[in-house]
């Protein structure tokens, strides 16, 4: 991580951090206030500005820029994911991965979507009511925010939707809990699938020019990458309210809206005006590393997409082995973890939000659930593992590794552990898995689940925000606990955190309003407390 001083001069010369440290601080309402404000100048004649709004956003469902992602992606749910580990011992080693939750990093969660999708969306929206000529930008908005958002939803819980640029009488800005936000994210998807659906074919100017990722069918591709992720944020809900669940997922499923993303070549992955931020916190900071549980688990797999994600490591004591960092453990100096796995430069400047994989393991988890057109579980998992091994140019190696039926997760063993052994997770242990590869019709739901979530994680990579919302809601993969807990007893070693709470600019801000949705936790909003779709009894 960059020192203070360069991460306060970026963040204060960018309008990304408006509200993020004291000295570049406005009141969250103006977030929320900001109108339309296009002149007929402006909304020429191909909407050049309607367009550059959209993709700002586009770049913000995933922040593009290395400080915030660093801090709301990175040091969040790229650790808690069990992807990546950082090597450094930021803040003395009290920070969020042992626990001790760093509210600074945590608001960019927040903010950053706020003022680079929510603001550029809602004024394409409303533009779009004024002129049907738009109405194909509407559709591309309400996507944007809504993956966006529901990232947010789901690391946060309340979110400030259905209020946006609406203050009360006293100025907050009320927030939808999630129960209730989740409805309206599926609002916006529906009504955006619709516009889709009567779209003609010919694709618009200011779709071209706003469209940062798709070339060639534009329409159809946002059609299907919208139902995809109406089907994603289905089974999230599945286990909470499963009426809604099933409902809003048969309509995701039924192909007389439009389908799912189903081959690579329909892959959603955002142009960026950047290198990816990975290559710089990885490359030029040297702050984050492989982590353990992908070393157990494409290790023990003997995964050839190992050597699509990281690099074998060069630290003498493990050279030449693919070696990872538990998150959450005791680190007192950067260099100890320096020459362990870095991850594999990323040379396409894109950011991954949904691969065709993805949509299949979907399938394979609504299929097990006995929805309407998910198909058969067994080839849809089958067909998972094939489209991620093709993205990666090993067609030729899938058939072997779906039909071994002996691989699992293998130990893993820190050389370089402060006390030895302290880091080690060894066979016979809880946190560490028995699951196969091979599908068996023979296991129980609850097994063929976590096979489905297992190789879904693989093949979500590097996502960590979706593979760590999609371990909260199964519990799959079975992933390694942290070794130092600095929570003070406010969030639990297992099952680990849980959330992330609400900024505290927002109690500063937005105080009743923020008072209010704490209340919808049904617990504080301390990282220890579930969120709605995080049920207790995960049990099929």
């Amino acid at each position: 991580m960059k020192p203070f001083k360069y991460l306060f001069r970026t963040f204060c010369s960018s309008t990304v951090a408006v509200l993020l440290m004291t000295g570049c601080t406005k009141d969250f309402k103006d977030l929320n206030s900001n109108p339309i404000g296009l002149t007929t100048e402006q909304a020429d004649a191909d909407y050049t500005l309607l367009s550059a709004f959209l993709q700002q956003a586009q770049r913000f469902i995933i922040p593009e820029d290395v400080g915030t992602y660093q801090l709301s992606e990175n040091l969040t749910s790229d650790s808690y994911s069990g992807y990546m580990a950082a090597e450094a011992p930021f803040v003395s080693n009290s920070n969020n991965l042992t626990y001790s939750l760093v509210d600074g990093w945590n608001a960019s969660i927040w903010t950053s979507r706020y003022i680079n999708v929510m603001n550029p969306t809602y004024k394409v929206i409303a533009a779009a009511k004024a002129d049907p000529v738009l109405k194909d930008l509407e559709a591309l908005a309400r996507i944007v925010r809504v993956s966006a958002m529901s990232r947010v939803s789901d690391k946060i819980g309340p979110i400030i939707y259905s209020h946006y640029n609406t203050p009360n009488d006293d100025g907050t800005i009320s927030y939808d809990a999630q129960k209730d936000a989740y409805p309206l994210l599926f609002k916006d998807l529906d009504t955006a699938i619709s516009i889709l659906k009567a779209l003609p074919a010919t694709i618009s100017p200011q779709m071209k020019n706003a469209d940062l990722a798709y070339t060639a069918n534009n329409y159809e591709n946002w059609l299907k990458y919208a139902n995809t992720l109406r089907l994603r944020l289905a089974l999230r809900a599945a286990l909470i309210d499963n009426a809604m669940a099933k409902t809003q997922g048969e309509a995701a499923l039924d192909p007389a809206n439009g389908g799912l993303l189903s081959e690579n070549s329909q892959n959603c992955s955002v142009g960026l005006s950047v290198s990816h931020p990975l290559n710089v916190i990885v490359n030029d900071w040297s702050d984050t590393r492989m982590g353990a549980p992908m070393e157990s688990i494409l290790g023990g797999y003997n995964d050839p997409r190992i050597s699509k994600y990281f690099q074998k490591a060069t630290d003498p004591a493990v050279a030449g082995q693919y070696k990872g960092i538990r998150s959450g453990i005791n680190i007192d100096e950067k260099s100890r973890y320096d020459s362990y796995s870095k991850l594999v430069f990323f040379s396409v400047n894109k950011m991954q939000l949904m691969v065709a994989a993805e949509s299949w393991f979907l399938k394979a988890e609504a299929a097990l659930r006995g929805w309407t057109n998910a198909g058969d579980a067994k080839a849809n998992y089958e067909t998972g593992i094939d489209r991620s091994f093709a993205m990666y140019g090993l067609t030729a190696e899938a058939g072997a590794y779906k039909n071994d039926a002996a691989s699992k997760p293998k130990p893993y063993i820190d050389p370089k552990a402060k006390t030895a052994g302290e880091n080690d997770v060894l066979t016979g242990s809880p946190n560490l898995s028995t699951i196969t590869i091979k599908w068996s019709d023979a296991d129980n739901n609850n097994r063929k689940l976590e096979r489905i979530i297992t190789q879904k994680w693989i093949a979500l990579f590097p996502d960590g925000e979706e593979a760590w919302a999609e371990y909260r809601r199964t519990g799959y993969p079975i992933l390694f606990p942290v070794v130092v807990n600095k929570s003070a007893g406010a969030i639990p070693t297992v099952p680990g955190i849980r959330s992330i709470p609400i900024p505290q600019v927002e109690f500063t801000t937005n105080k009743a309003a923020a008072e209010a949705a704490v209340a919808t936790l049904g617990g504080p909003s301390n990282g220890a407390t579930r969120l709605w779709w995080d049920v207790v009894n995960k049990s099929f």
